[in-house]
């Protein structure tokens, strides 16, 4: 009898514990999120693009992004369209223009194709692996491809690591619950980002524990 009472006491000690640690991973409300800039999509190789310059129909042409990530233009001749947003594109393509004579271009870039990327899922999903993207995909979306989250993911702490085109490394660390608030935008995933989603360091102590007891009275300990 005291052993169990011993026992029954030290569970709910710990059970205690595991409730306090999954209470302080919850974050105080109305905290921001990590303040990340959201990117638009950027320009991939094989991506089909229409490019429109006003009133010089003669330059306005759809062109496929080759395997280097170019573009070939009449006057500038090769452009590098890979990396960029079709904002960036609109600009480096106007600068290239307008040094060759032509004053003040109006350029316009449409993404008629986008390349079907891929992106990595791994962590307390339904179902890790890797998966094709096409077009702008955001967070909440790559995730429904991974089937959702396990019950032992931590919402509050899901991570996008990213390589930009110069080598630069980027980790980025996003709350769901603020993203389906609306207090968040639901960040766009790149080709080749991995997105991991943590743990819930609470919610796994006290699965361990409801395990426990449950397999004390499964083989009638009490």
């Amino acid at each position: 009898m005291r052993y169990r009472k011993i026992l029954a006491a030290g569970l709910a000690g710990l059970a205690i514990s595991a409730w306090a640690a999954l209470a302080e991973e919850k974050p105080a409300a109305g905290k921001p999120a990590s303040a990340q800039k959201m990117e638009e999509y950027t320009i991939g190789v094989h991506d089909l693009i229409e490019v429109s310059v006003f009133q010089v129909p003669e330059l306005s042409r759809t062109l496929r992004v080759n395997a280097s990530g170019l573009i070939s233009m009449p006057m500038i001749g090769a452009v590098q369209a890979g990396g960029l947003t079709a904002q960036a594109l609109e600009q480096s393509i106007a600068k290239k223009l307008s040094e060759n004579l032509l004053q003040d271009p109006q350029v316009s870039v449409f993404i008629k194709e986008y390349v079907s990327q891929r992106v990595v899922i791994e962590g307390k999903v339904k179902k890790t692996g890797v998966y094709p993207i096409t077009g702008r995909t955001t967070l909440l979306q790559a995730l429904a491809l991974a089937e959702g989250l396990d019950p032992l993911a931590n919402e509050n702490e899901v991570k996008i690591f990213r390589q930009h085109p110069d080598g630069r490394k980027e980790v980025m660390v996003f709350d769901l619950d603020q993203i389906r608030s609306g207090r968040v935008e639901d960040p766009p995933i790149k080709g080749n980002d991995v997105v991991v989603v943590e743990v819930a360091a609470g919610r796994a102590a006290v699965k361990t524990i409801t395990d426990t007891i449950r397999g004390i009275f499964s083989f009638g300990r009490f």
